[in-house]
């Protein structure tokens, strides 16, 4: 049986870019070279395709039969990479154009979420060089939480105990986005857990986080090696299955396909778990979560790898059905 060609796209311009290194080549080492032809494409910091760009014209990129992007964070995972690989015809792993973008932005995926019934803590959005801190003051409580509106693993996030920190913390995510979301900070736990499959997802067994710092953030996550993960999480059933049960109902509001990592906050002081966000492109690294929730719950990694590429497929043979002109 031939190889399946995979090009496997990494690098990015984003400030996730080592975070994208590190997981594709914890993905390429995961796929079985008798199944699988792998082709490197690497997106410098600068924005440059080495040692190939993909053609959008149909039919121009015949040496590869599915995409496989492991591009955190924007020009990547917000859409518009998938949009390329749209014009381009080609079968891609993950979520499409509109679910990327929505996942990324989160006014826009908070906002989806709270329109199905979701719980989502109180947020607001400010618009770089237009917040006013006492006017946030006069909406939420410390601590508040601020971040930019499309950006993840925690860049450009800080916790505010106070009107300076707030202020600090507003012109260091104004850095990144022009759209800014301040959220109300809660006393709690932090839990994750991944998501799998197409027009009917599954969730895996979730995982709890417990970082090493006043919260996870990218030092945390990628750096210091101090954060600690529970996994399984220790939940009650019911906690477990209400968990399960928000991460596909979060990933069927946005419109997801393919996977995604969901992020949740459970106050201490009233159990209530609340959505946190969504990533459509979770880390792959050898720490990374997702795929160790899937393993916990009975799918290696070299399988999950088959299991996304597959999906890839069945999306593609199932968009070729559809008709786009008259």
């Amino acid at each position: 049986m031939d190889k399946l060609r995979v090009a496997v796209i990494y690098g990015g311009r984003s400030g996730e870019h080592e975070v994208s290194l590190n997981s594709a080549e914890s993905v390429i080492a995961a796929m079985d070279p008798g199944r699988y032809e792998v082709e490197r494409i690497l997106i410098t910091k600068e924005g440059h395709w080495l040692p190939r760009s993909i053609s959008p014209e149909p039919g121009a990129n015949a040496d590869i039969d599915v995409v496989f992007p492991v591009l955190h964070g924007t020009f990547g995972e917000d859409g518009t990479v998938q949009g390329l690989l749209e014009l381009a015809g080609l079968p891609y792993v993950g979520a499409g154009v509109l679910a990327s973008s929505a996942s990324m932005d989160k006014d826009v995926m908070k906002r989806l979420c709270k329109e199905r019934g979701l719980p989502i803590v109180e947020f607001l959005v400010v618009s770089r060089g237009e917040f006013q801190p006492e006017e946030i003051c006069k909406r939420l409580r410390y601590p508040m939480f601020v971040k930019p509106a499309n950006l993840g693993s925690s860049v450009g996030v800080s916790k505010a105990k106070d009107c300076e920190q707030l202020k600090a913390a507003l012109d260091l995510a104004a850095q990144y986005d022009r759209k800014i979301i301040v959220e109300q900070g809660i006393e709690g736990r932090e839990f994750e857990c991944a998501v799998l499959g197409n027009d009917e997802p599954a969730a895996a067994i979730p995982c709890e986080v417990l970082p090493s710092r006043e919260f996870y953030d990218y030092e945390d996550k990628y750096i210091l090696n101090k954060a600690r993960t529970v996994l399984p999480a220790d939940l009650s059933t019911e906690q477990t299955a209400e968990i399960q049960r928000l991460a596909v109902q979060c990933y069927k509001a946005v419109g997801c396909e393919g996977m995604a990592r969901v992020d949740f906050l459970m106050e201490t002081s009233s159990g209530r778990i609340y959505v946190n966000e969504i990533n459509t492109v979770p880390g792959f690294t050898a720490i990374s979560m997702f795929p160790k929730m899937w393993e916990a719950s009975g799918i290696p990694y070299p399988e999950l790898i088959d299991r996304l590429i597959e999906l890839a497929m069945e999306r593609h043979r199932s968009r070729q059905e559809t008709r786009f002109c008259r």
